[in-house]
């Protein structure tokens, strides 16, 4: 069989911008940005709310520093419950600081982890947001920045591509080479990887062949959550050269 013979993903514990999303939800200044922006975004009310939000709600890092909220106590308890299983052959993890974070609490967890060789490769980085980075919020983005959500609009969230940064279908063609990379050294291996979500959902739709259509349903409607574990066996009577197959997605263990 070409393929490994597991894939295991896992989304990144919870990070200080998840916190952040949640944060805004109940704020005062955040609640009246929102009002402004679905009645009249191209105010200069609108675009006043906007500066504030960013000014209330700076993270001051880039997103590949952008850290972990807690001390990565999902991930431990991730750990303790992958522990029970097989010990992989390899592990992958984004070079972003939440990722490398959530493998080293994982590992607290599931002590015999740190003898595996480990490699970080930024094939399986989160997707680059560019200049919309400096704000941490897309409606703030579009507010200020009005013709890119013209452009969102028209090109759609598949194929729109940050200024500065990548579209989804960026992310999928170096998921697509990470893959390609897991065939040629790893065949009949076990890889675990961790990941972010948008490569999570990459991984499923460059195995199962899903357009871009499936694809942004699949990011609607069955988000990765945090520490969120999928599982790909390999399973070789299928084809020419086997198949992986999804054996379970996006399972909470803490």
């Amino acid at each position: 069989m070409k393929w490994p013979s597991s894939i295991t993903l896992v989304r990144h514990d919870t990070s200080a911008y998840n916190v952040l999303k949640d944060k805004k939800k109940n704020d005062p200044l955040y609640k009246e940005f929102l009002e402004a922006y679905h009645h009249q975004r191209r105010s200069e009310k609108a675009r006043i709310l906007a500066l504030q939000v960013v000014e209330k709600f700076a993270l001051n890092t880039s997103d590949a520093d952008t850290p972990l909220a807690s001390e990565g106590v999902q991930a431990y308890q991730t750990g303790i419950a992958l522990n029970k299983g097989k010990l992989p052959d390899v592990v992958f993890v984004s070079p972003y600081k939440r990722a490398l974070l959530t493998l080293m609490s994982i590992t607290y967890g599931w002590k015999e982890l740190a003898t595996v060789k480990a490699y970080e490769d930024e094939r399986i980085r989160e997707q680059e947001h560019g200049l919309a980075n400096l704000y941490n919020d897309w409606r703030v983005f579009h507010v200020l920045h009005p013709e890119q959500e013209v452009l969102y609009e028209r090109e759609g969230p598949y194929w729109y591509r940050y200024p500065q940064g990548e579209s989804v279908a960026d992310v999928r063609s170096r998921n697509r080479s990470w893959l390609t990379t897991l065939t040629r050294d790893f065949a009949g291996k076990d890889v675990f990887a961790v990941t972010h979500h948008l490569n999570i959902l990459a991984m499923r739709a460059n195995l199962e062949r899903l357009d871009a259509h499936q694809f942004i349903r699949l990011d609607s409607k069955e988000k990765p959550i945090n520490c969120g574990v999928t599982v790909y066996r390999g399973v070789p009577g299928e084809g020419v050269d086997g198949r992986l197959v999804l054996e379970s997605y996006n399972i909470k263990y803490y």
